[in-house]
């Protein structure tokens, strides 16, 4: 009996729930997460949920949500920093694509949150992704056109309107960074 090969290991959300530590599932692979967020990185999503959260006081099949779940497929497992789901009914984890999605970069996540989340989120057509990048304090907002993102822009002390989600939300990014521009 030969070796077993990298590529022949393919896991899937049973085994996901079976691990300690922190954990997402790319297509059957097991990556680990980085070490805990810095302060920074922490503070940020906790702003961005604060000011989404508050977008949302007329709308309340929509709910803001730091650090859960998205369970793309049976061996496809997300942790987005922040996402915006509406109508979800599952309490374990998110089932189906959340309406925005918000990823805070630091050194160790880039290329994942660049590159490979950004590739499933294009692909489950979660509606606008935003990447924020916390040593610019600059936010990249993509939506969703057709079947590829569009880049709307960089935002930094601007707002953006999100027309196409079940709420109306516009998040002011002057807002989202003040308090880091000292």
């Amino acid at each position: 009996m030969g070796a077993v090969k990298l590529e022949d290991i393919h896991y899937t959300y049973d085994d996901y729930k079976q691990w300690e530590g922190d954990w997402e599932l790319y297509d059957g692979i097991a990556v680990a997460m980085s070490p805990a967020p810095m302060r920074k990185h922490q503070s940020l999503a906790s702003e961005i949920i604060y000011n989404l959260r508050e977008a949302l006081d007329e709308c309340p099949e929509c709910e803001v949500l730091g650090e859960i779940d998205y369970k793309v497929s049976d061996d496809t497992v997300l942790r987005p920093d922040v996402a915006l789901t509406c109508g979800e009914t599952n309490e374990a984890y998110l089932t189906k694509a959340p309406e925005i999605i918000v990823e805070i970069i630091s050194k160790s996540s880039a290329k994942k949150d660049e590159v490979y989340k950004f590739n499933i989120y294009e692909r489950e057509k979660v509606k606008y992704y935003i990447i924020v990048y916390p040593d610019d304090l600059i936010a990249k907002v993509y939506k969703l056109d057709g079947k590829e993102y569009d880049k709307q822009g960089d935002f930094s002390k601007e707002s953006y309107r999100f027309e196409e989600t079940s709420c109306d939300i516009t998040l002011d990014f002057e807002r989202v960074f003040k308090r880091f521009r000292q």
